[in-house]
């Protein structure tokens, strides 16, 4: 059933996008962790994006998308009022969340606009929630203003400088860890390499830590197998016994080279996309 986008923003121009959608179901059933399945045409694939946000009296769910391939660049030259072909969810496992104290969320790129909805979770359930994120600069920092607005320390790193402290968020993280003994849980969602070192960072505190996986998916409903990883030496499927998982039982680099299987054959589809787009093919 097509799904109407009310709202679109371009976060950074060109790059990440955000969108308003409308979907009183979803918003409904939607739970901090979830993710949606998106076909953005009758001949498109389906691509999953994890709901950033929802508002089930509003009947409205948020998705945030970095135009990587065809898909997501279609997707972000859609605008207020274009129909979406199918949006299926909420899917996955939603975030474990209770009540228990100090809990650090962890986000870099556009996995901070994920972790906005399981922080915004924990927030809601009582706990103290410390934000980390981090970006190249200033201006690649997504959702800063949401969560300041709810967590009493947001703490920021950027590679350049330009905001909060120069260096990883997981120096950030750090030292927040040894500065406060009562941290709980740490929670990291964004690209593989920043949650492999999230991880990492860590294990010496020996604290429970999540990791959100972004595996590739082809009908998010546990059926094709294509989004298999492996947690504690066994096989798991993101779609449905995820996508979150104990992070220290993460196999990251069978995760990194399945996410780098059809590399190039999504940049073949996404330059032809783009010349047929400008009209340019010789």
């Amino acid at each position: 059933m097509p799904t109407k986008i009310i709202r679109k923003e371009e976060l950074i121009p060109g790059r990440t996008s955000l969108m308003l959608l409308d979907a009183p179901r979803i918003a409904a059933a939607a739970r901090p962790g979830n993710f949606v399945m998106l076909r953005v045409s009758e001949n498109g694939e389906r691509f999953p994006l994890t709901i950033a946000d929802a508002d089930a009296e509003a009947g409205v769910i948020s998705i945030v998308f970095l135009v990587m391939g065809k898909s997501t660049d279609a997707l972000n030259h859609m605008g207020d009022g274009d129909s979406i072909a199918d949006v299926c969810g909420p899917l996955g496992r939603p975030t474990h969340i209770e009540k228990v104290g100090t809990v650090i969320c962890s986000g870099g790129g556009t996995g901070i606009a994920a972790m906005h909805h399981i922080a915004k979770g924990h927030h809601r359930a009582g706990n103290h929630v410390v934000a980390v994120i981090g970006a190249r600069s200033e201006n690649l920092l997504l959702f800063r203003k949401e969560l300041e607005s709810f967590c009493p320390e947001v703490l920021i790193a950027t590679d350049d400088g330009s905001a909060g402290r120069k260096g990883l968020v997981t120096e950030a993280l750090e030292e927040r860890l040894r500065a406060d003994s009562s941290v709980r849980e740490v929670v990291a969602v964004g690209p593989v390499p920043m949650m492999r070192a999230v991880v990492g960072t860590v294990k010496p505190f020996n604290r429970p830590v999540t990791v959100s996986l972004n595996a590739m998916m082809v009908d998010g409903m546990g059926m094709c197998g294509a989004c298999r990883v492996s947690v504690g030496g066994q096989t798991r499927f993101t779609c449905v016994d995820g996508p979150e998982f104990d992070g220290n039982l993460v196999d990251f680099d069978e995760l990194q080279k399945r996410l780098a299987s059809f590399k190039d054959q999504e940049k073949i589809s996404h330059d032809l996309y783009r010349e047929q787009q400008c009209g340019c093919r010789s």
